[in-house]
């Protein structure tokens, strides 16, 4: 384990001591949410993303000791594990430089070569390449002529002496690594038409060349992508004669006829066999390396779509547009409770849209519903404009002045609505109507309904249905789980959906706290989590500071502060002058101030834990049950419509963040055509990626630069609004 260490702490340039720390946690059987949040002063303040980015080099570092274990086990059931060989192993930095030392021990399939030695014309192969000036190599290969073995002359032995050196030369490890090098430096990524007269989305790749050193991530998924789909052909651009010049500098000297057939071997080596294999590495480890660029861009735009503002305890009419079967419609109370359900047809003529303005005016009032909720899909322009047709129509009523929209983005809506969770939840209703509710809630509360939705399915990312699914889904259940922890979860309210992204907990452990709330009532504190079957003492420590208890008499239950730490906040707070009485009428808000004048020693020693601790649980007690997400900007609630056709060069309007992509940033500017603000219109000064500057949910003022009606293409630049 200390080379790992080591290596950790150096890479990610972290305490070793921490890092230590984090490996034990890990092993024991906690999660990164826990580790983050109750844990700090063992890891010095880590975030959940660091621990995550630890974790999976840990797990990556732990493969390649696993593997070099291997390699060297079968080299050493061969006979031929050298100290120097071993040595070597143990020393290579990654899984490539092991295959290349392992390579020419690797059962192989029959090979040209493998044919060869079999007719025993190894020997001469060895003797061809010492490359003695003055050696005949036709002299020497007449002993090895052998009918039965199937060398029926000269010409066949020195060919078969030729492929045993060709593949020699084709397993050396250095002269791989050189070859990849050069490849990696010198070499090209050339894309071109497979069908140069048929128009395509990959038209800009038609012509394309790259170097391999600056081929962008997203390029390479876009050349792969269409590659798969006939439209490209890909291939690696190495100037041959430099790579063979640098093969030749290692494996020729002297002169002669000997030195001759060796050169031959080289090229042979080169054209079948090296360059083949250098061609699939190199583009194997670019698309590995946009592969996780890009399911580093879909986690951090998940973050904050799921960690928006929620629109909270209003009640929210939820529309699901459509044509042919018409927009369905679902209206929720302020907890997400379905009241009522209908399905309108707005775009079958001017008087089916008024009837459908009549009716939901009509549940508008009767249960005086607060905002609409529209999905973005099919039909979402129409069901926008009736929707401020309605609004409008309300004049002269209660709910007059009352009422405002938003299109929320309704991607994984259908996917829910037809799974087996939602014939669960709803079922008494359609797919259809399943899906006005969801989007109804997604604007209550968009995390605790994304949770029920495949994080792939959400689409805030870039070529994901082409990326390791494994690895994509690892990823984003990641951030999933980060976001529900440090929301918090209210055990009496929550589904089994959510309550099983929490820490320590897993779907059977989550349906069974929902049946034990069912059969048994509310739970009035943590300590009954422990009744819970399946939920042990270790399920119970780590779940138990992002479960909230509202009902309970124990204030400290609906906060983010540990069980293990109430008897240290309950000190902190006698320490302080202050009771938990005093918590809960929000007599507190010198509590931090108090703290600093006790001092930071006299503090930890009195109330038995770490400052890093101590500052949390202040956090917790000035804001009881506070919800994080609270605190970042609202959501653009509308009331009136912009359609494209309005758009004009110069404008300058608000809009959110839809999308953040390794070439610009798509903006909703309610028009139902998301803009885009390419890079270099993001910022007034250079900057590698978007990531730099905003993040998905992010409020941001853009410049109309260009629309394109026909294609519905919108320009727009950030820069140019400041």
């Amino acid at each position: 384990m200390e080379p790992i260490i080591t290596t950790l702490a150096a890479e990610l340039n972290l305490n070793p001591t921490y890092v230590e720390n984090v490996v034990r946690l890990v092993d024991e059987g906690n999660t990164i949410p826990f580790i983050a949040r109750y844990r700090k002063e063992l890891h010095g303040g880590m975030d959940d993303t660091a621990l995550r980015a630890l974790f999976d080099r840990l797990n990556s570092l732990r493969a390649l000791a696993a593997r070099k274990e291997e390699v060297k086990r079968s080299i050493e059931n061969q006979g031929k594990l050298t100290e120097e060989l071993a040595a070597a192993i143990d020393a290579a930095a990654t899984q490539t430089a092991v295959e290349d030392l392992y390579r020419p021990y690797k059962q192989k399939r029959r090979t040209r070569a493998t044919i060869a030695k079999e007719r025993g014309l190894e020997p001469l192969a060895a003797k061809l390449l010492l490359q003695q000036p003055n050696a005949d190599p036709e002299a020497m290969a007449a002993p090895y002529v052998d009918e039965e073995k199937g060398v029926p002359d000269v010409a066949a032995a020195l060919q078969g002496a030729n492929d045993v050196l060709a593949e020699t030369f084709s397993d050396d490890a250095d002269i791989r690594a050189l070859l990849r090098e050069l490849a990696q430096k010198r070499g090209s990524i050339v894309s071109t038409a497979a069908k140069p007269d048929e128009d395509s989305v990959y038209r800009m790749y038609y012509e394309f060349s790259q170097p391999v050193s600056k081929v962008q991530g997203h390029q390479t998924l876009a050349m792969n992508r269409g590659e798969k789909e006939g439209f490209l052909k890909v291939s690696l651009n190495l100037d041959g004669e430099l790579a063979l010049r640098q093969m030749g500098r290692r494996l020729l000297h002297g002169t002669g006829k000997c030195t001759d057939l060796v050169r031959v071997a080289i090229e042979d080596s080169y054209s079948r066999l090296i360059f083949p294999s250098l061609e699939r590495e190199i583009r194997s480890a670019l698309t590995e390396t946009a592969s996780e660029g890009a399911i580093r861009m879909f986690a951090l735009n998940l973050r904050p779509l799921l960690m928006q503002p929620p629109v909270k305890g209003s009640v929210t009419m939820g529309l699901d547009p459509g044509y042919a079967h018409g927009c369905k419609v679902a209206v929720v109370d302020g907890t997400g409770k379905v009241l009522d359900t209908t399905v309108v047809y707005p775009t079958f003529g001017a008087r089916r849209r008024n009837e459908c303005i009549q009716e939901l005016k009509g549940l508008i009032l009767k249960h005086r519903v607060r905002h609409l909720s529209i999905g973005n899909g099919t039909a979402s322009r129409e069901t926008e404009a009736m929707a401020v047709d309605l609004i409008r129509d309300l004049a002269g009523t209660p709910m007059e002045g009352k009422v405002s929209y938003m299109i929320v983005n309704e991607a994984g809506a259908s996917v829910y609505s037809a799974s087996k969770l939602a014939a669960e939840e709803f079922p008494q209703y359609d797919v259809n109507l399943r899906s006005a509710v969801s989007i109804a809630r997604r604007l209550q509360d968009p995390l605790a309904e994304l949770v029920k939705i495949d994080p792939r399915a959400i689409g805030v990312g870039q070529y994901q249905h082409d990326m390791p699914q494994a690895r994509l889904s690892e990823a984003l259940d990641g951030v999933v789980e980060d976001c529900v922890n440090a929301v918090g979860v209210d055990v009496n309210t929550a589904s089994p959906s959510l309550l099983q992204r929490v820490s320590g907990l897993n779907a059977t452990t989550a349906k069974n706290i929902v049946k034990y709330r069912e059969e048994n009532g509310i739970f009035t504190s943590r300590k009954q989590l422990l009744k819970v079957p399946k939920l042990g003492p270790k399920a119970f420590e780590q779940c138990a500071g992002f479960l909230r208890v509202p009902e309970s008499d124990n204030l400290l239950d609906n906060t983010g502060v540990h069980p293990e730490s109430y008897q240290a906040a309950e000190k902190l707070l006698a320490l302080c002058g202050y009771t938990l009485e005093d918590v809960e009428q929000g007599r507190i808000v010198l509590l931090s101030g108090r703290l600093k004048q006790v001092g930071e020693a006299r503090a930890t020693a009195y109330c038995g834990v770490g400052m890093a601790t101590l500052n949390d649980i202040v956090k917790e007690l000035m804001k009881p049950g506070r919800d994080p997400r609270d605190e970042l900007p609202k959501p653009i609630l509308c009331t009136d419509v912009l359609e494209m056709k309005d758009l004009k060069p110069g404008m300058v309007l608000t809009g959110t963040v839809r999308n953040v992509i390794d070439f610009g940033v798509f903006v909703d500017i309610g028009v139902h055509q998301d803009g885009l603000v390419h890079i270099s219109q993001v910022a007034d000064r250079y900057i590698r990626h978007p990531s730099e500057v905003v993040s998905v949910g992010d409020v941001v003022k853009v410049v109309v630069l260009d629309v394109d009606e026909k294609k519905k293409r919108i320009s727009l630049s950030m820069k140019q609004a400041k």
